[in-house]
Formats: structure tokens, C-alpha cells, sequence
């Protein structure tokens, strides 16, 4: 199925589209709020200012993904695959990305606030400027992450790793 079928299907109400391929695609600007793209393969796919606003992204492969100003507020992304994912001024607040691969990913100015990160993996991502606030990171792994000037007010850290990271100018109060 192609990204034109999909967009045709979701305008007709269906909003199902679980294990579907749309390796490197062109979807600048798609709204697909609320659909279900559970294990779809995303790869490489160009997501750029998407709306993807609760929708359902478990256990999917975005890796090297561009969501480059995409809105994922409240969305589920347990176990996704970001690996190398631009997600730079991305909208995550409130989304759930537990157990999600998100290695070497670029996050600068992303707003991952009261996002659930518990597990995930971070290791050498880009955070740089990122809103983190109340953001769950319980066992994250940040090992050699760029969290300059990033936002961690109220985080939960507990467990997290964070050797290597770079935390020059994070802001760091009343954490857990």
C-alpha cells in the first residue's frame, strides 16, 4: 500500500494499519492523529511537521526516521525503533516511549515533558535543549548523551545512566 492509498483510507474512517510497509516515504505534513501503526516499518520515512498525535507507533521501525517538528503528543511508542531518528523540535509530551531504541537519535528543543522513558535507550543521543520536565527516565540509558541546557526539572532519574553524558547548563532541580 502505498502513502496516497493510506492517506485515502484514513480520510474514509479506517485508522488500522498495523505491520504496514512505508519504508522512505514522503509524509511532510500527514495527519494520521489516532491511527494504530503498530510494528509498521517506517524506516528512513519523512515525517517531517506529521500529526501524529495519539497515535499508536508500538514495537514500529522509524529507524532513521525524519519527524523533524512532528507533533506525538500523547502517543504510544513502547519498544519503537528511532535508531538515528531526527526528531528535533518534535512535540512528545505525555507520549509513552518506554523501551524504545532512540541510540544516536537528534532531539534538540524536542518536548518530551511528563513523557514516559522508562528503559529506553538514549545512548549517545541529542537532547540539546530538550524539555524533560516530569519526564519518567527510571533505568534510561543516557550513556554519552548531549544533554546541554536541557530541561530535567522533576525528571525521574532514579537508576538512570547517565556516564559520559554531557550535562553542562541542564537544569536539574527537584529531581526524583
Amino acid at each position: 500500500m502505498k502513502a496516497n492509498e493510506i492517506l485515502t483510507k484514513y480520510a474514509e474512517g479506517t485508522r488500522d494499519f498495523t505491520g504496514i510497509n512505508l519504508s522512505e516515504a514522503d509524509l511532510r505534513e500527514v495527519n494520521l492523529s489516532g491511527a494504530i501503526l503498530d510494528k509498521a516499518i517506517l524506516d528512513g520515512a519523512n515525517l517531517t511537521s506529521a500529526n501524529l498525535a495519539q497515535t499508536s507507533l508500538i514495537e514500529a521501525d522509524l529507524n532513521g526516521a525524519n519527524l523533524s517538528n512532528a507533533d506525538l503528543t500523547s502517543s504510544n511508542l513502547t519498544g519503537a525503533i528511532l535508531d538515528g531518528a531526527i526528531l528535533d523540535a518534535a512535540i512528545l509530551d505525555g507520549a509513552n516511549l518506554s523501551q524504545a531504541d532512540l541510540t544516536v537519535a537528534k532531539l534538540i528543543e524536542a518536548n518530551l515533558s511528563e513523557a514516559e522513558l522508562h528503559e529506553t535507550n538514549l545512548k549517545a543521543a541529542n537532547l540539546d535543549k530538550a524539555d524533560l520536565s516530569g519526564a519518567d527516565l527510571t533505568v534510561a540509558d543516557l550513556t554519552q548523551a548531549n544533554l546541554t541546557q536541557a530541561d530535567l526539572n522533576e525528571a525521574n532519574l532514579s537508576g538512570a545512566n547517565l556516564e559520559g553524558a554531557n550535562l553542562e547548563g541542564t537544569i536539574l532541580d527537584e529531581n526524583v
